[in-house]
């Protein structure tokens, strides 16, 4: 049976847009073969992702796309977990926004210890996303504004769009660990636009 080569994309709510990951991932995956999910980054517990590690799902030799790291999930220990899983079931784990997993190797070569340095490297890289996370948020709402006017469906301001870090920040927020400029500043979000999103978001809630 010939290898699988799968893409995933995931955002937090509804109101998010998929274009900047479908467009990456369309570069290296057929697009009948990416599986999406509009869903918080917060639980595993994911139609989509959940498809992909089932029964009918990837196996071993198998390979699978994703733009960034942080779209497994938005916690350290999950993401370290599902990189085990992966590493363990045999599946190449391919971060597009991290040019160290692009690597092909060639199997029965006695190279695959390159594999399992880069897949170390990953990991490493887990302790700079925090620090890096306000960048990262800024590049993709740029990226997808981009991504918007060339389907031809930007037209004069964009439309407000949720952070991809907004429930990791609300979340602290919310228990009093930061102040709301402490948020806005790690949402890249001015105050207008943080408190339009507040309301929005409570009124979903009622």
């Amino acid at each position: 049976m010939q290898n699988k080569i799968m893409g995933y994309a995931r955002v937090s709510t509804k109101e998010q847009n998929l274009d900047r990951q479908l467009v990456a991932l369309s570069k290296y995956v057929p697009p009948e073969n990416i599986v999406v999910d509009k869903v918080s980054g917060k639980s595993l517990d994911r139609p989509g992702y959940t498809a992909l590690k089932g029964p009918l799902g990837l196996r071993a030799g198998d390979v699978l796309y994703i733009k960034s790291l942080d779209r497994l999930s938005r916690r350290k220990i999950d993401i370290k977990k599902e990189l085990q899983w992966f590493k363990d079931n045999g599946i190449r784990l391919m971060i597009i926004d991290l040019p160290t997993s692009m690597i092909r190797i060639e199997e029965g070569k006695g190279n695959e210890w390159i594999v399992e340095m880069i897949e170390n490297i990953i990991i490493e890289v887990l302790a700079s996303i925090a620090e890096q996370e306000r960048e990262t948020t800024l590049e993709r709402q740029r990226e997808g504004i981009d991504a918007a006017k060339a389907k031809g469906k930007y037209l004069g301001r964009p439309r407000l769009v949720v952070p991809d870090n907004w429930d990791e920040v609300m979340e602290k927020w919310n228990a009093g660990e930061i102040s709301a400029k402490k948020a806005m500043e790690l949402l890249g979000l001015k105050r207008s636009s943080f408190y339009k999103l507040v309301k929005a978001e409570f009124k979903r809630e009622l």
